[in-house]
């Protein structure tokens, strides 16, 4: 029997919790932050190379962490 947990991606929706992981640790004590600090951090993450362009065809500038979550299609709030 399979067995299914609540960490496990649904089948169709992306998995975020790499990226609201990246986004929780770049935030933590930063109200705002560049569009080049976020793709930096997420290179030297090693995230996936669906995410990295994504975060490179955001537009320069700060974004605060709701701004850039909801840009890049993650859950943190």
């Amino acid at each position: 029997m399979i067995s299914v947990t609540d960490d496990a991606p649904v089948a169709g929706e992306p998995d975020t919790q790499a990226l609201d992981d990246l986004l929780n640790d770049i935030y933590r004590g930063q109200e705002r932050v560049t569009q080049a600090e976020i793709y930096r951090r997420a290179v030297a993450a090693d995230l996936p190379a669906d995410l990295l362009a994504r975060i490179d065809a955001l537009p320069e500038g700060e974004y605060a962490v709701d701004e850039a979550s909801d840009l890049l299609g993650g859950s943190v709030a």
